[in-house]
């Protein structure tokens, strides 16, 4: 065998066949050697414990046959390997395609080190595995046993910013949401209401209560927005009505911060329609510090065409029409961007990831898919999640491990 220092690092929790079969294609190359992520780099970047403490991942991926030797990273952020990498002094840096990323090439590059990509592919004759896909056939399984399914999250479609009346004081019009079982993890400061979300664990830990759903939504609203704070801004109520409503709503704004009328939608043929052709893929969290609304330009042609491109994705969804609603999903993104260009502020989504380069890149990579059709940033932008149009949903799933697929809630 060569006698090459080959180097990988990760988190590697929830290990799996993914991971060991990943060890084993790089250690090809020469003698391997592991950077394990520590509890406090997870937590920064997951905004959660991991599931297993470092000590026992470094234990147990110091224990796969094809590793030679492993340490916890001591470093910190993107590159919290370079303490490791001092240790190991590789001739070689292998990544998988999604964890690669410029500044990783570019870090190899000045220490001369050789920088190679593998792509994801399962051992032969096993299923392909990701920590991701894990979780969610965890919480799938816990479900289906009848354990509570915990507390929804939204992902907004139009419309969006409609809510604010500072907004649509400029022109009415809808917003558009669905409210998704979270059969996934649902991360804070990723676009997904979880500020909403967790003001209800505040009140209801563990699901929500059996209560007429509009109503639930108005409780959440004012809880949230309690008149006798004197910092922050009033949430917008698409956040509290897109979680508690199930199925696919539309919520009506005119000047004020509670819609003037609601529509529902709960025909398992549409929100069949809806699963079939919507994914997301996990980005990094919204920056400390990132503020979406600096720079704001609204006016009445801008809201005018946030609110015609809602009127256009409703009636597409409604009629089941594919290009209709990647079309009109698109153009509610774009004349979002146009009053909130924060949104895609470079300063923002081109800064690193841990795993997977820049969010600008992300974006490129994704959106150039032939396959895809439309895409967005969940919510007010910045990172979090990219919420995709694509033709076939399960296709894309099958070969994207990355992807997640959504589950609309239905009651």
């Amino acid at each position: 065998m060569s006698n090459k220092k080959v180097f990988v690092s990760g988190c590697y929790d929830l290990l799996h066949s993914g991971h060991v079969e990943f060890f084993q294609q790089a250690s090809k190359f020469g003698d391997l050697y592991v950077g394990i992520g520590s509890d406090a780099t997870y937590l920064e970047y997951k905004h959660r414990k991991p599931m297993f403490p470092q000590k026992e991942r470094l234990f147990m991926v110091r224990n796969i046959k094809a590793v030679k030797e492993a340490y916890i990273n001591e470093g910190h952020g993107v590159i919290d390997f370079i303490p490791t990498l001092d240790i190991v002094k590789p001739d070689i840096f292998v990544v998988n395609a999604e964890g690669g990323s410029k500044e990783k090439r570019r870090l190899c590059e000045e220490r001369g080190i050789e920088y190679i990509e593998l792509q994801r592919t399962p051992h032969e004759g096993l299923e392909a595995r990701s920590s991701s896909s894990l979780k969610a056939a965890m919480q799938k399984n816990d479900n289906e046993a009848g354990e509570s399914k915990g507390i929804p999250t939204r992902l907004d479609l139009a419309g969006t910013w409609i809510d604010q009346p500072y907004v649509s004081e400029h022109h009415p019009g809808w917003a558009i949401t669905i409210s998704l079982e979270p059969t996934f993890e649902v991360r804070d400061r990723c676009g997904l209401s979880t500020s909403t979300r967790n003001i209800i664990k505040k009140i209801w830990p563990v699901k929500l209560p059996k209560m007429d759903p509009e109503m639930l939504a108005r409780l959440v609203f004012c809880f949230e927005n309690n008149p006798e704070r004197t910092e922050g801004h009033v949430s917008g109520a698409q956040d509290a009505i897109g979680i508690c409503i199930p199925g696919l709503c539309r919520h009506y704004y005119d000047n004020n911060f509670w819609p003037k009328k609601v529509e529902i939608c709960r025909d398992e043929m549409t929100l069949r329609f809806l699963e079939q052709h919507l994914v997301m893929i996990p980005l990094e969290p919204r920056k400390p510090g990132c503020s979406v609304v600096e720079g704001k330009d609204i006016t009445v042609e801008k809201v005018k065409a946030l609110a015609d491109a809602a009127d256009v994705c409703w009636e597409a969804i409604m009629g089941r029409n594919l290009d209709g609603f990647a079309a009109a999903y698109k153009a509610s993104f774009e004349a979002q961007t146009a009053m909130f260009p924060g949104m895609i502020n470079p300063a923002y989504i081109n800064a690193p990831q841990q795993d997977n380069g820049f969010i600008s890149d992300a974006i490129a990579h994704y959106s150039a898919m032939a396959d895809v059709m439309a895409w967005k940033l969940a919510g007010a932008g910045g990172g979090g999640y990219l919420a995709l149009v694509v033709k076939d949903a399960k296709e894309f799933l099958n070969s994207h491990s990355e992807a997640i697929e959504l589950h609309i809630r239905r009651e």
